[in-house]
């Protein structure tokens, strides 16, 4: 197919899509990987799309699986209400009438609860436009996603994801992409569905390379899990079970799980760090769809066959402290306190005293959250991909925003719009500015150009991990090459092992 005033059609196995022309690329929107999971499939896994005749217009996005409220950072977008075909997926691709293009599938984050393919910082022009095949796609998040509830399949997210996978793999050829070299690259919630999809066997052979930006290291286990979903199904006045919580409309089911959510502090005792993180869904450790955690399964040798890169951002807590006008007012006993609960242990709490004297209470507070729920997860991944025989590519993206007079640091997130050249829409406003920098730019060329290298060759332009010398790749105003940056933190949490949470006994 050439490009041409005409619509581009593409046929998939359900049906004929017709998509639209944008900047020299095919766009193709909104296309059903899955039937709604509403009335019977409420709470179940994911159905095949059925078919249809004639041509589907594939020029808008599919409306957004329910969103949390009660985020606290800004929630996704909300759909119309009775908008429930969420599960579809969009394709740019720079030549529909090409073979054998490497493909790249994102998944998106958002703390698990909030999220959709449609925003601006996703659009996949820029990406598509390096001779890739990109991917985006709705997935469920939340208590519909995650929640634990006795006869529902758990972690739907991530059977979502997999049916993706699967859509992508009987029908990319046709819009030029090669089947057998996919990549999949997430960041935050996003990147924790790329390490759960390393550790699944139901994944194996959907894809052969994989991107994990700033990994979570939150995974729960099935008491835990079922335990948040009991608290969520009684705000409903319901049994925990797909049987009573199906009939319940999905916006209650989410008002629920977001009441769960503010009132997580009051469950501190019996949910431990989910409660204090204020997380109440992640994926969860079933035994089944997801037997282990990704680190357990990585050293094992599961998955040693795909090529990873896998880091994080520096400064990665420092944005929420900052927008949540926190910055420079935590006190040293709330310091102390997070140190209490979140370092690895009394001696880990020592070692960050030590490590950094000259720290400022909301310095503290910022390293080691950053180091738990981020950055250490990462660095133990490439550890556990490396350990099993497997070949993991390290990097940190240190260039720092410029925003709010450089407050945000190399924050969560900034690494989003860098990787895809979306610089305009509210997050890339926000944390570039809106006319980003020279530099700015030039940061987001090396990141794009790493990324699709790598979709393309598995290999990103850099040497990879080894435990001898730990090379890692910081993308910065002068990027380069260095042993990990990050020493005191690695070896503060070197024998710690991120094991899935579990209920911690109390009331």
């Amino acid at each position: 197919m050439t490009r041409s005033d005409r619509a581009p059609e593409i046929r998939t196995a359900s049906g004929v899509v017709r998509g639209r022309w944008r900047d020299g690329v095919a766009v193709f929107l909104g296309v059903p990987y899955a039937r709604p999971p509403v009335g019977d499939l409420h709470l179940a896994g994911p159905v095949p799309a059925s078919p249809w005749d004639g041509v589907r217009d594939a020029a808008a996005f599919g409306p957004a699986p329910p969103q949390s409220l009660a985020v606290g950072y800004g929630t996704g977008r909300q759909s119309v209400a009775g908008a429930d075909d969420w599960l579809t997926v969009n394709v740019f691709s720079p030549d529909p009438g090409a073979a054998g293009l490497a493909v790249m599938v994102w998944i998106y984050g958002g703390m698990y609860m909030i999220g959709s393919a449609d925003g601006p910082g996703y659009d996949g022009t820029a990406l598509a436009r390096r001779d890739t095949v990109l991917v985006t796609f709705n997935h469920r998040v939340g208590a519909e996603g995650y929640g634990q509830f006795a006869d529902a399949p758990p972690n739907r997210a991530l059977l979502d994801q997999i049916a993706a996978l699967e859509w992508v793999r009987e029908n990319i050829a046709a819009f030029g992409g090669d089947p057998d070299r996919v990549t999949v690259f997430g960041e935050s919630a996003g990147a924790g569905a790329v390490a759960a999809l390393m550790a699944m066997p139901r994944a194996a052979g959907l894809f052969h390379r994989a991107v994990a930006q700033s990994v979570p290291g939150t995974f729960y286990s099935l008491p835990l899990a079922a335990d948040i979903g009991t608290a969520v199904a009684a705000e409903l006045g319901v049994a925990p079970t797909r049987a009573a919580l199906a009939p319940v409309a999905p916006d209650a089911l989410r008002d629920a799980a977001d009441t769960v959510l503010n009132s997580m502090a009051d469950h501190g005792k019996r949910w431990g760090r989910a409660a204090r993180a204020r997380m109440p869904f992640a994926p969860v450790v079933d035994g089944d769809i997801l037997p282990r955690t990704p680190w357990e399964a990585l050293r094992a040798g599961r998955s040693a066959g795909i090529e990873l890169v896998v880091g994080h951002t520096r400064d990665e807590c420092r944005g929420f402290t900052a927008l949540s006008g926190r910055r420079g007012k935590v006190t040293e006993e709330e310091a102390a306190a997070l140190l209490e609960w979140c370092a690895p242990g009394a001696a880990g709490a020592r070692a960050y005293r030590s490590g950094h004297p000259d720290a400022n209470p909301t310095d503290l507070q910022d390293l080691v959250l950053s180091d738990w729920l981020f950055r250490m997860p990462s660095v133990h991944l490439a550890e556990a991909h490396t350990a099993s025989g497997g070949t993991a590519y390290l990097y940190e993206m240190a260039w720092p925003s410029p925003a709010m007079g450089g407050a945000l640091g190399a924050c969560h997130g900034l690494d989003v719009p860098l990787v895809f050249g979306n610089h305009g829409g509210e997050i890339g406003e926000l944390l570039l500015g809106t006319e980003p920098s020279a530099e700015a730019r030039a940061v987001s060329e090396s990141m794009m150009t790493a990324w699709t290298a790598f979709a393309g060759t598995g290999t990103p332009g850099w040497a990879p991990y080894r435990p001898e010398d730990r090379l890692t790749r910081v993308f910065d105003a002068e990027s380069a090459t260095v042993p990990y940056p990050q020493e005191i933190s690695r070896r503060i949490w070197a024998d710690w092992d991120f094991a899935a949470l579990e209920p911690t006994g109390g009331g």
